[in-house]
């Protein structure tokens, strides 16, 4: 699986951004978390995750996010 740094997270919205190694930036919603580790992810930290198309959006967005 893939790895990058939580870029921004918006807790009151419950999404957030994950910066790739390429310096592009993934979407990713509080469900898409593992367990409950979404209120405790924080900006800089490393997680990985998987890469999916959001076929309605034409976006890809990050799924299975984990924090290492």
């Amino acid at each position: 699986m893939p790895e990058g740094t939580i870029k921004r997270i918006v807790r009151d919205r419950g999404f957030g951004f994950i910066a790739q190694a390429d310096g592009t930036e993934l979407f990713f919603h509080r469900s898409k978390v593992s367990g409950d580790a979404f209120d405790s992810l924080k900006e800089g930290q490393r997680v990985s995750y998987e890469k999916v198309m959001d076929t309605k959006r034409g976006k890809d967005n990050a799924e299975k996010v984990t924090a290492l």
